[in-house]
């Protein structure tokens, strides 16, 4: 990794743990903390997660963003605030690299394409976080295990997609590439959808109670508290997020709307069969889903792609892997001259490598794939 610095903008739950995760995994490597809220840049400061800490003036002011291309931000804001930050950087002229943490990405790409230039720009989404809200909340282990989503464009610059990845999987994320709209329809139905499911079953219940009585709620089990955990989230920041991703969630919401019309249906025939088999799919893939995957460190192949080095190419590999279901481990370019270069991606043992060779062969690339020596990554 070429990076020299990291600026955190932002510090919540989110943008402290990034600062607490690096500092945990490079001690002695520079972080800086930017908040417009003077105690949270203390806390900060006060408990190690950051070496520097100021506003976002003074930071300007002192020239925090006119530094080195080595230098990477992390906006760990709002998706609203981070579109503001694109056009800020932009226009002090940054040249680093900049990278987001927005549950949404449409909107964050664009703003990146329309005001970038001088810096370059990979877009982020750490599927981490938590109930709890606020750099009080924060901590270095937050993103150990988690899925970690980039969405690389046909303009994203191959070293500073490099760079990224390292510095996300040094947090103790695995990084998945994927499209930005592909990116919104998905975390819609994984996310927000659920969000939304466990905010309207709290309305459901509190309306009962008050109809029924405040003791309705005092039987609320753990099946109940369990699923309504998320619900207790910033209404500040889930108020964003289903804007910022309105067409999506909507579609989500409205699939929802049909399957619970479905089951609904069966319910009220007393149709014990497809209630059985509704209920039964479900569970089914519900047991499916790992609780934490741990690739096999015997099992990891090393995939080499010669490629013209150009902006945008390292985001059609990577997201060719996405598709074949093959995530990265670690990923290196190796520039043999101007305009070309190797990239040797490390794959976890899950996926279908096939399909991914044959995808990018279609594309025009000449891929090789071999098992990787155990030790070598």
């Amino acid at each position: 990794m070429s990076v020299v610095r990291v600026t955190v903008i932002g510090l919540g739950l989110i943008g402290g743990s990034v600062a607490a995760a690096t500092k945990r995994a490079m001690p002695g490597f520079p972080v800086r903390g930017v908040d417009s809220d003077g105690a949270s840049v203390h806390y900060a400061r006060e408990h190690g997660f950051i070496d520097e800490g100021a506003t976002p003036e003074r930071a300007e002011a002192d020239g925090w963003f006119a530094g080195s291309p080595d230098d990477l931000v992390v906006l760990a804001t709002p998706v609203h605030a981070a579109e503001a930050w694109l056009e800020r950087l932009g226009a002090v002229g940054f040249s680093g690299i900049v990278t987001d943490v927005g549950s949404t990405k449409r909107a964050v790409v664009a703003a990146a394409a329309l005001h970038g230039g001088g810096y370059r720009f990979v877009g982020g989404h750490p599927m981490a976080g938590s109930e709890r809200s606020g750099v009080q909340a924060a901590t270095p282990g937050l993103f150990d295990g988690a899925y970690y989503i980039l969405t690389p464009t046909d303009a994203t610059d191959m070293d500073a997609y490099r760079d990224v990845h390292a510095f996300v999987t040094s947090l103790g994320a695995r990084v998945i590439s994927v499209d930005a709209a592909a990116h919104d329809d998905a975390v819609a139905v994984v996310s927000h959808v659920p969000h939304v499911a466990a905010a309207a079953l709290v309305d459901l219940a509190s309306a009962r109670a008050r109809d029924a009585g405040a003791d309705l709620l005092r039987l609320a089990a753990g099946g109940f508290k369990d699923m309504t955990r998320i619900a207790s989230g910033s209404p500040e920041l889930w108020t964003g997020i289903c804007l910022d991703n309105a067409p999506a969630l909507a579609a989500g919401l409205e699939g929802l709307e049909k399957v619970l019309a479905e089951f609904r249906t069966a319910v009220a025939a007393r149709d014990e069969q497809a209630v059985h088999a509704w209920l039964a799919a479900a569970a089914d893939v519900r047991r499916a889903l790992p609780a934490q995957w741990v690739p096999a460190s015997t099992r990891l192949r090393e995939l080499l792609v010669p490629v013209n080095d150009r902006p945008g190419v390292v985001g059609v590999v990577t997201t060719a892997a996405s598709r074949a279901g093959c995530n990265i481990e670690d990923i290196e370019i190796d520039h043999q001259s101007e305009d070309r270069a190797v990239l040797r991606l490390v794959l976890t043992d899950e996926g279908d490598a096939a399909a991914l060779m044959r995808d990018l062969q279609g594309r025009g690339f000449s891929p090789e794939i071999r098992q990787l020596e155990s030790g070598e990554s």
